[in-house]
């Protein structure tokens, strides 16, 4: 009896591991995400989000308090306020633990300032937390550590 009830313990904290269509729906999200930032259109946030008090996503160094000030403070305003902007996400991995997931990815940023035609290129890393919410999964939080472009040297 004790081995049965070791087993069943053990079932019930053993971490679960998500399956192949799991990783596929959390990059789908993320190039989603990708879309939104490019075309200053929240709707991929406030679909893929979990909205929630105590929400902040940060990004080289600055903030957004809660999904509304993301969107609307930052998201949203980009597009009246670049040329472009492009985003890619590279080296994308996902990992797993139960209900909560999180992904890293390398990340390059560029684009042209409309008032001033000032062009940027960054480039740097991306971290998404993500929580499996009624079957879904939503981002609770995101950080993202971005500098000046440099190629590597050729070690030529």
């Amino acid at each position: 009896m004790k081995k049965i009830v070791g087993l069943l313990l053990l079932a019930f904290t053993m971490p679960t591991f998500a399956d192949s269509t799991d990783e596929q729906t959390i990059k789908q999200i993320i190039t989603d995400i990708k879309y939104g930032w490019e075309n200053g259109d929240g709707t991929p946030f406030r679909k893929h989000f979990l909205d929630f008090e105590g929400a902040r996503y940060i990004e080289s160094g600055g903030q957004n308090e809660g999904l509304g000030d993301l969107v609307e403070h930052h998201v949203e305003p980009e597009k009246d306020a670049l040329e472009f902007l492009s985003l890619d996400f590279s080296q994308v991995e996902v990992h797993f633990e139960q209900d909560f997931a999180w992904a890293l990815a390398n990340t390059r940023v560029k684009g042209k300032i409309r008032k001033t035609g000032k062009t940027f290129d960054k480039s740097g890393h991306q971290t998404f937390l993500f929580r499996k919410v009624d079957d879904s999964w939503k981002v609770v939080h995101t950080h993202s550590s971005s500098r000046d472009y440099k190629p590597e040297k050729s070690h030529h």
